[in-house]
Parts: C-alpha cells; structure tokens; sequence
C-alpha cells in the first residue's frame, strides 16, 4: 500500500519540488497553497489539494481532513511555508512578529497536534527551516528566531514521540535559486552559486523515509557551506 505526504506551500520551489520527489518516490499526496493553481498541480501528480495558507489553523484543519478522507492515513509531513515579514530588527510591529511566527512556528506546532495522535503506525514529519536557525541574520529577522525556536520544539517533539516511530526533524536550506541572490551574496557561499529546490527535495525525501529511521530531532544545513558556526 502506498504512504501518504502532506506538503504544505506546495505549489512552486523547495514545496513543489518535495512534492514531485515524493510522487516519483511512489507517495500519495496532499497539497496546500494559498495560490488556486494549486488544484490544477495536485491534479496532474494524482493528489488531492486544499487552498489556504499555512499560518491559518482552519485551512490546516481542513488540510489534514481532506487527506484523512481521501487516504485514511498520514505517513510524512512535509511543513515548508511562506517567509516572514522582513525589516529593520525595532521597527517591526507586533502584527508582524505574530504573522511570522504564525508562518513559520505555529504552522509545525498545529499541524504536528493535528496529525500525531493519527500516526500510531509511525510516520516522518520534515520542517523546511532555514539557515538563519543556527546562524541568525539582521536580515531576516523574524525568520531567525521563529525558526530557533522551532529547533528547541523539534527536539521536544522528538523526545516525546521517538518510542512510538514519529520522528521530526529539519531542513535548514540557504540561499535557494527559486529567490534569486544578488551577486554580493553569491559571493559569500563557499560554493559561489545558490542551491536548487531539487537538491532540497532530496534531503527531505531522505527524511522521510525508513532510510533514516534512527534519526530525529536534528537540523540538516543545506546552504554550500554558508554557515560557518560549530
């Protein structure tokens, strides 16, 4: 029988390319997106879609029942989303410090209450991140501590749901060629280019399956070697 993915902001880059990876790889899958193309994506690759976006707990909501009514079961969860507001570190507002974490911590915490008292049979949830995790940016301010944040939950999750075959853990992308960099930027990775939402898709799908059945809890730089912290 084959498993069933979740995968969220499903509908162009690092999303879409999970959820292709993870169609090649024999899955059924659901999708999520704000955009209403989504439907027409989810259709050609043989799933099912929801429109709506990840920092609302409804659209998750009804995300995990379409999947649950359609599949009868959830194997992989796959929490990629939009990015938070940017700006200068004291001039962003309450309002856009919560929309942040909605999109960015929420999004996992909701998802992972809606789905883990359903994958008593195990399953893999994989949380696109992103480098700002472990090496925080004045750039991008509000995704680096929502996902430091997620980090520490992560581990939570996994220490209390390890015994019973659900693992987490999270992909810490860098500079991905779906948002073009400048040149500066370019500059400062090791490998002198960005990544690829494919390349991305391949460490997820590694995540996700019983290739990597002794590791949760961790983070997984994929940056060609931007991060230089220990």
């Amino acid at each position: 029988m084959s498993k069933v993915a979740i995968v969220t902001a499903a509908s162009k880059g690092m999303g879409f390319a999970c959820a292709q990876r993870l169609v090649a790889n024999d899955y059924q899958i659901a999708m999520l997106s704000r955009s209403s193309e989504i439907h027409d994506l989810a259709s050609d690759l043989g799933g099912i879609a929801v429109q709506g976006s990840t920092g609302n707990l409804e659209d998750l909501e009804r995300l995990v029942d379409a999947t649950f009514e359609t599949y009868g079961q959830v194997d992989v969860v796959v929490n990629n989303t939009g990015h938070p507001p940017k700006g200068e570190l004291l001039e962003l507002t309450d309002e856009h410090w919560k929309e942040g974490f909605d999109l960015a911590l929420m999004n996992v915490i909701r998802v992972s209450k809606l789905v883990a008292d359903r994958m008593r049979h195990g399953g893999s949830i994989v949380n696109i991140s992103t480098f700002g995790a472990k090496e925080p940016s004045l750039n991008f301010p509000i995704s680096s501590v929502a996902r430091t944040a997620l980090s520490a939950y992560t581990k939570l999750f996994a220490t209390k749901y390890a015994s019973e075959g659900i693992r987490m853990n999270n992909v810490l992308p860098g500079y991905i060629d779906s948002y073009k960099a400048d040149e500066e930027t370019i500059k400062q990775i090791p490998m002198l280019r960005q990544g690829a939402p494919d390349e991305v898709a391949e460490l997820v799908i590694f995540l996700a399956s019983d290739k990597s059945e002794y590791i949760t809890g961790q983070d997984f730089l994929i940056d060609g070697g931007l991060v230089k912290s220990i």
